[in-house]
């Protein structure tokens, strides 16, 4: 019969389904279940299992570098990655997509037309750079970006970034009149910011470029979402704190750096007995106007074919009324002023103020990275396709690189822009194609309409199109209750960067959240399993009740892998959890251990002991006293316990008996080889030298021979004459 083969997989069940039909007749018969497990396989050694498995060779090294091979093909692949447009351009369906992208590029444009004017202020820029921004980067997004639904564009977050920036390096304090130190050269501020935002929109590009180009696109896992969600939060309390100084018309100082929101704020309370009655009456009636269309555009979104444009009506029908009263005039509103008509040319920037806003390009480019490719997973996951993280940052690169030579400030993501093309028709990125073209028109030919938009109402618009984030706030109760390590990163990150800036802010979040990262390996939470009654599930027996540990088994579980930075930790938790000592066990198997090894090296000892006293042992056979070679003959006491104990004295009678015995002949040597318990071996050997017979004499043949000796001596010495 020959060897038997290892159950394939077929046997294996059949063997699992056999013990499942048995286990109730072990239950009944046996009582708690008992099974004994026999795993028969065949024992491989390292070729047998690469020859079994069929191991394939491993792969060769990456190369930074490989020489680029000619063909249609590659040429054609490489040129789709970089340009996405030429992948699904040509198949683009026109039935079926063009009308919805149609009807939500001009959706997105309405809203986005306010936006950009809006955000523009809270840059720190004239309002017109907030249409630049709002165009050239759309256009450039929409031939390198992978997502169909995203809006890009001026956003709220990076708006207040840039203005941070700005605000900073040129504060208002830097350029005053000539002749007049208490106002303002505002055409040369603006143009000292605009050359900032343009060198900081060219380095967020560079480095957003550069890092897809390295394929670092995996840098936004280092930014969880509550990180994300505390940042955005942050930046949308500060959002709110700028706009303050146009909802109530006062005229704050610029502040920057740590603790400049609370500057800011008691600023404004310091000087909220001067605000402008005429600019608080415009905001609150513009916010409660946006807030109840919202509000109905929530309601009855479904109902309506698209969503009604509450900003769009908002800026034609303040600056109608603001022409028609004359808020500028009489109630001393601020208004947008002068929005020149037509395009600029490209223009170059200052190359020196790198150095001053490297730090924070950096800062603005991770950010808003981060929050286009959140919201780009979202709407691919929604709608089945993929967007690439390389891509989309060499594609904001590209849009914020392309859009500083146009004096564009940096563009992100816009989350309520991107929810109206989403949820008006919208399909591919035409739809951001379509909004750039309106964007257009508003700057070569209907901008210089809304001269006589007042300030109040952009900045209502920013402060009700805050409100999605102010819902974050409710993060801090549902963290609570799922993950306070969580909530911890949420509050560290939102208090950090109020009171530190975006910047600096940022840094302290993420350097919190890799420490929390560290520490929760470190420290991981331990429990001990238990089975839910009819289920084979397994939950930990503290928090629930009903689960019962099996008899006889301990199962433990930890929520992070063991590494040796948390190796000790787990020791000492599953030495508590499972309620022995370990170390005890461990230190008595060492001591029986050790004590096995002495009693072996004993044993050893006593073995090799008896071999060397049995190969000493001579037999006294025969005695020939003529001959030099003598037999031995051994004479052993067969019954031990029958004869008496042997005494010394005994010992020594019989030794000069054997001496009286064997004197006249040869010398030999009598001497006792072993002696042990009540029995007594006696042997004779043969001995070398003929004087050794003399150490055997007995004491008093002793005593008389020296005496003998002596008076010979000394009768030749007295005889002598």
């Amino acid at each position: 019969m020959g060897p038997q083969e290892p159950p394939g997989p077929r046997d294996t069940l059949a063997l699992l389904a056999s013990q499942d039909l048995s286990m109730e007749k072990l239950e009944v018969e046996l009582g708690p279940l008992q099974c004994d497990y026999r795993v028969d396989r065949r024992v491989l050694n390292e070729q047998e299992l690469e020859e079994t498995g069929q191991r394939s060779q491993s792969p060769k090294p990456f190369r930074w570098f490989t020489l680029p091979r000619c063909s249609r093909s590659v040429a054609w692949a490489t040129l789709c990655r970089i340009l996405p447009i030429l992948s699904w351009l040509p198949k683009y369906p026109a039935r079926e997509f063009l009308l919805g992208d149609l009807l939500s590029g001009l959706s997105v444009g309405i809203v986005q037309l306010p936006q950009g004017l809006a955000y523009a202020l809270l840059a720190g820029l004239p309002p017109v750079f907030g249409l630049y921004s709002s165009f050239y980067p759309v256009f450039v997004y929409f031939l390198f970006g992978t997502s169909r639904h995203i809006s890009v564009g001026t956003f709220a977050v990076m708006s207040v970034m840039v203005g941070s920036v700005t605000e900073a390096l040129a504060p208002n304090d830097a350029f005053p009149v000539p002749g007049n130190d208490t106002e303002v050269d505002v055409i040369a501020r603006d143009a000292t910011r605009v050359k900032l935002a343009s060198a900081l929109s060219f380095l967020v590009g560079v480095f957003q470029v550069g890092m897809g180009l390295l394929q670092f696109g995996f840098v936004v896992t280092y930014l969880s979402e509550p990180l994300v969600r505390g940042y955005t939060t942050a930046a949308s309390v500060q959002v709110l704190v700028s706009q303050l100084k146009h909802v109530f018309g006062l005229s704050t100082k610029d502040y920057s750096g740590p603790l400049s929101q609370i500057y800011i704020v008691l600023d404004i309370l310091w000087k909220l007995g001067d605000s402008n009655v005429g600019t608080v009456v415009t905001a609150l009636i513009a916010s409660i106007l946006l807030l109840a269309v919202k509000m109905i555009n929530q309601k009855l979104g479904r109902k309506l074919p698209m969503p009604i444009p509450s900003e769009l009506l908002m800026l034609i029908g303040a600056t109608g009324i603001s022409y028609g009263i004359g808020l500028k005039d009489r109630f001393k509103v601020d208004i947008v002023g002068d929005i020149p008509a037509g395009l600029e040319p490209p223009r170059l920037f200052d190359f020196h103020l790198f150095e001053k806003i490297v730090g924070n390009a950096f800062a603005i480019a991770v950010v808003g990275f981060a929050i286009a490719i959140s919201l780009g997973k979202i709407f691919g996951m929604k709608h089945g396709y993929e967007v690439d993280n390389n891509q989309e940052l060499i594609a904001l690169g590209l849009s914020n690189f392309v859009g500083s030579f146009f004096q564009c400030f940096p563009i992100s993501c816009s989350m309520s822009r991107s929810l109206v093309q989403e949820g008006s028709g919208g399909n591919t990125q035409i739809a951001g194609a379509i909004s750039s073209l309106l964007i257009l028109i508003v700057i070569v030919k209907l901008g210089e309409l809304f001269y006589h938009l007042p300030k109040a109402i952009l900045a209502s618009i920013i402060i009700v199109n805050l409100k999605g984030m102010f819902v974050q706030f409710s993060d801090i109760c549902y963290l609570w209750k799922a993950n306070r390590m969580d909530l911890m990163i949420w509050s560290v990150t939102f208090v950090a960067t109020i009171l530190l800036n975006l910047d600096i802010g940022l840094a302290v979040a993420i350097g919190f959240s890799l420490l929390s990262v560290i520490f929760r390996t470190q420290l991981p939470r331990y429990s001990i399993l238990g089975q839910v009654p009819d289920t084979d599930i397994y939950r930990d027996v503290t928090q629930y009740k009903e689960a019962k540990e099996v008899p006889g088994v301990k199962i433990f579980s930890s929520s992070a892998t063991l590494y040796f930075a948390n190796a000790e930790f787990y020791r000492q938790a599953l030495k508590k959890k499972i309620g022995l000592d370990v170390d005890h066990l461990i230190a008595k198997k060492k001591k029986l251990i050790k004590k096995q090894k002495l009693k072996t090296e004993k044993l050893q000892k006593e073995e090799k002991r008896q071999k060397k006293a049995a190969a000493r042992k001579v037999p006294l056979d025969s005695w020939e006293p003529n001959n030099m070679n003598i037999k031995t003959e051994e004479m052993d006491i067969e019954n031990a316990q029958s004869l008496p104990p042997v005494s010394q004295g005994s010992l020594n009678l019989k030794k000069r008996k054997l001496h009286r015995d064997f004197g006249g002949a040869q010398l030999h040597q009598f001497r006792m080889v072993v002696w042990t318990g009540q029995t007594m071996q006696w042997s004779m050997t043969k001995s070398s030298s003929p004087w050794r017979h003399w150490a055997y004499l007995s004491p008093t043949s002793t005593t008389l021979f020296w005496i003998w000796g002596l008076s010979i001596l000394w009768i030749l010495c007295v005889s002598r004459p």
